[in-house]
């Protein structure tokens, strides 16, 4: 009766990651930014799970304790790295520059995949992976499985072992500086922002289609000039809320650029941090 009541526990647990795998391996990609790192951590997170379902109590979802489980694998492989820097799309941008190789790379995706496609909104998201890893990584973890993933204040206290007000103070506080940073620096919501990559990459990839037409398909865009700093970051992350970044019809595209962006701050915060 134990071995049955054990084999029905475990189709549980199989049932409950096959569903929520595809969230939990865009989670943990946002937070890595790596997509050899992110399948480690997701099978280590599988095989966490069924080396101690014993000890789940049924104090949480099933769900929250997969991502518990997960979000402590990836915290132990961030702890060692630093974080990226606010400008670290201006970096990368100097970098795929001077670095002829790259872009060979990227048009060849762009004509030969049908995930190579290069859209506005993909870079949206693509950005704000890349803005929320400058966060201290309780805040970046708290606003993605908060405004990304709906889970309850509650449930995160939970998976990273804190209590409700530090988990508010993550949110106030990730939200606060990402808005400052992006209506700082996008020229997208802030016709004085520094970057225009959007642009100048739709520009490269779409050099036919007429980009502000193509912008003002999105709401964030068209809200730019009369919405709230606050309501314009909402906005953002329902950009984000609907694009799975392994599935999109850009994914390819963005995940090399993304790996790039990667390669680039580990050598310059190396460089930075000896």
């Amino acid at each position: 009766m134990e071995h049955l009541k054990i084999a029905m526990n475990i189709e549980e647990l199989t049932k409950e990651f096959e569903q929520s795998g595809g969230q939990l391996k865009s989670y943990i990609l946002r937070i890595t930014a790596s997509v050899s790192d992110t399948e480690d951590i997701v099978q280590d997170t599988w095989l966490r799970a069924r080396e101690k379902w014993n000890t789940f109590k049924g104090e949480s979802s099933l769900k929250t304790w997969l991502f518990a489980i997960a979000s402590n694998l990836a915290k132990d492989y961030m702890r060692a790295r630093n974080r990226w820097v606010e400008n670290v799309t201006d970096i990368s941008k100097d970098a795929a520059l001077s670095n002829p190789e790259f872009f060979q790379e990227s048009m060849h995706i762009r004509v030969t995949s049908p995930q190579g496609q290069f859209e506005i909104k993909e870079h949206i998201a693509f950005c704000f992976t890349c803005i929320s890893k400058t966060l201290p990584l309780e805040q970046q973890i708290s606003i993605l499985l908060k405004e990304i993933y709906d889970f309850k204040i509650t449930e995160i206290a939970q998976i990273l072992d804190s209590n409700e007000s530090m988990v508010k103070y993550y949110l106030r506080e990730g939200r606060n500086k990402m808005i400052n940073i992006f209506d700082g620096r996008c020229a997208l919501i802030n016709k004085q922002g520094v970057c225009h990559q959007c642009s100048e990459l739709n520009g490269l990839y779409n050099p036919r289609q007429k980009f502000q037409e193509e912008a003002l398909k999105i709401e964030m865009v068209r809200e730019a000039e009369k919405a709230g700093k606050e309501h314009l970051f909402d906005l953002r992350l329902e950009v984000l809320k609907g694009i799975d970044p392994f599935k999109s019809n850009a994914a390819e595209l963005q995940l090399h650029h993304l790996e790039h962006n990667r390669r680039v701050m580990e050598k310059y915060l190396k460089k930075m941090n000896p």
